[in-house]
């Protein structure tokens, strides 16, 4: 059984900056792909941003350029650095990781951001 831990989330003012992280914990030799997805209220998941084996990140139109994807992959964490957050990134995050082509997900993290 592959596990995700989620940490990270809080409330930030907006303009400033958190940092999600996810570890995966549980019997698996590599990891596929990883991505953040989030969910705002009354709104649908959507992705965020996206890992790829090759090293290549892709992100969402209304992050790109304020968020990257950094990993570890010593500790089979992912992160989510958010900078210059904006009131619409408040949602809760999710962590998600392709490993042997099986989708595993985090249990969730709240972003709220303040005026």
């Amino acid at each position: 059984q592959v596990q995700l831990v989620e940490s990270g989330g809080g409330l930030v003012q907006a303009g400033g900056s958190l940092r999600l992280s996810c570890a995966a914990s549980g019997f698996f030799f590599s990891i596929n792909a990883m991505g953040w997805y989030r969910q705002a209220p009354g709104k649908q998941r959507e992705l965020v941003a996206r890992m790829n084996t090759g090293g290549s990140a892709n992100y969402a139109d209304s992050v790109r350029g304020r968020y990257t994807i950094p990993r570890d992959n010593a500790k089979n964490t992912v992160y989510l650095q958010m900078n210059s957050l904006k009131h619409q990134d408040k949602a809760v995050y999710y962590c998600n990781i392709l490993i042997a082509s099986h989708n595993y997900w985090g249990q969730g993290t709240q972003v709220t951001v303040s005026s």
